[in-house]
């Protein structure tokens, strides 16, 4: 079954308590691509990079199976850049710089070749450049997932909500989600939200876990305890590449499945936080990950005796 992803192919600088990187390649749509590739295949690209993104990433991009037939490639104008620095806790961190360059003028287009894809994955970008995607599509995939942001509910609120009444699923982090609703309780957050149009939502609470909402049902994952973590960056777009690549592999979109999908995702986030960039996700291989896929299992693994 075939995935399209929709959003940045970026330049950051990265600053942690680890260390720093000056310009690395990111991006929502880079992070969600390497991880869905190592469960589906095609994953088609649609975003835009300037002359200057480069020809060997696009390249190793190719050659696991992401095509690129949707990236928008502008000559004579740079690549979206992001510098940012991490605080201690590596959970708050200060944005440094956002030079938008060509995303300023992003306009997606689906090409005629991605027609009849089954899963789309919106990224992080405009809302009304989401609903455009949707509505672009000739047929209508089985399951539409988007992730948002506070800085949209705050200038781009109307639309905002026009677009959630045509995705399956948000995936906001818990902060997001208090804003959006107005509710401290997430359980309550949930629920105004999944009235705003999305049957299923995800709340991500980073190194704590993360929440998965149905109707009345909710389902809790944690978070590997990791003794090193490098960078954040991208971990929740690596997080939604994973956790939508196992649905679009086993086509099966109930809440037992996205249970196991949730688990997918957070051994996918929990290999990108520990090299700078997507650096790490390019060396996992199918027997790394199904061993920390394991982990997670042991993690919450136990037998009690109810007396």
């Amino acid at each position: 079954m075939s995935l399209i992803t929709v959003g940045t192919m970026a330049f950051d600088a990265i600053e942690t308590p680890f260390g720093k990187t000056d310009r690395i390649v990111g991006g929502s749509a880079t992070y969600v691509a390497y991880a869905a590739i190592n469960f589906v295949k095609p994953v088609q690209q649609i975003s835009i990079v300037g002359f200057d993104f480069p020809k060997d990433e696009m390249e190793e991009l190719k050659r696991r199976g992401v095509q690129l037939d949707g990236v928008e490639i502008v000559p004579g104008k740079k690549s979206f850049f992001w510098s940012g620095r991490y605080h201690e806790d590596m959970n708050t961190r200060d944005t440094l710089i956002t030079d938008l360059n060509v995303l300023a003028d992003f306009d997606p287009k689906v090409p005629d070749s991605y027609q009849g894809a089954e899963f789309l994955m919106l990224g992080n970008l405009m809302p009304k450049l989401q609903l455009s995607v949707i509505k672009q599509l000739v047929k209508r995939p089985k399951l539409i997932i988007m992730d948002t942001m506070n800085f949209w509910m705050e200038i781009a609120m109307p639309d905002l909500e026009e677009v959630l009444k045509h995705v399956d699923m948000l995936m906001v982090n818990d902060a997001e989600a208090r804003q959006l609703t107005g509710q401290f309780s997430l359980v309550k957050a949930a629920r105004e939200i999944m009235k705003m149009g999305p049957q299923f939502l995800i709340i991500k609470k980073g190194e704590h876990g993360a929440l998965l909402f149905h109707r009345d049902d909710v389902f809790f994952a944690p978070a590997l305890p990791l003794e090193e973590v490098f960078d954040p960056t991208g971990a929740g777009d690596t997080f939604a590449g994973g956790f939508i690549g196992h649905l679009a592999k086993s086509g099966d979109i109930s809440f037992e499945n996205m249970k196991r999908a949730i688990i997918v995702g957070s051994a996918m986030a929990s290999f990108c936080v520990e090299k700078f960039g997507p650096t790490r996700l390019k060396e996992v291989n199918k027997n790394d990950i199904d061993v920390r896929i394991q982990q997670f299992k042991d993690l919450v693994s136990f037998d009690i005796e109810l007396v």
